[in-house]
């Protein structure tokens, strides 16, 4: 079937970066839209970021302009560089992906990644 992985979470400093990838493998017809979201202790699940097959953007305003979404259509993946990160920013990561396996587009979601923003 399909699957998404994410990696590049982990520990930074607040004003630090992190990069993360989410890769989509499986039976890929094609993707539409791609996108990350964020969950922190005790809040519901928020957008982050989505980018469109043809690299159309969008953010969410907590994040815009320390945070760029772009994608690989070659290897089906899509990233976040986040920069001047904030503790605000601490959350589990999930990436999602509308996916065309056959006659239909079904959102997948990644097992999500931490992202940790301390001193």
């Amino acid at each position: 079937q399909v699957q998404l992985v994410e990696s590049g979470g982990g520990l930074v400093q607040p004003g630090g970066s992190l990069r993360l990838s989410c890769a989509a493998s499986g039976s890929i017809r094609s993707i539409a839209a791609m996108g990350w979201y964020r969950q922190a202790p005790g809040k519901q699940r928020e957008l982050v970021a989505t980018i469109t097959s043809g690299g159309k953007t969008n953010y969410a305003d907590s994040v815009k302009g320390r945070v760029t979404i772009s994608r690989d259509n070659a290897k089906n993946t899509v990233y976040l560089q986040m920069n001047s990160l904030k503790p605000e920013d601490t959350a589990v990561y999930y990436c999602n992906a509308d996916i065309r396996t056959n006659a239909f587009i079904t959102p997948y979601w990644g097992q999500g990644t931490q992202v940790t923003v301390s001193s």
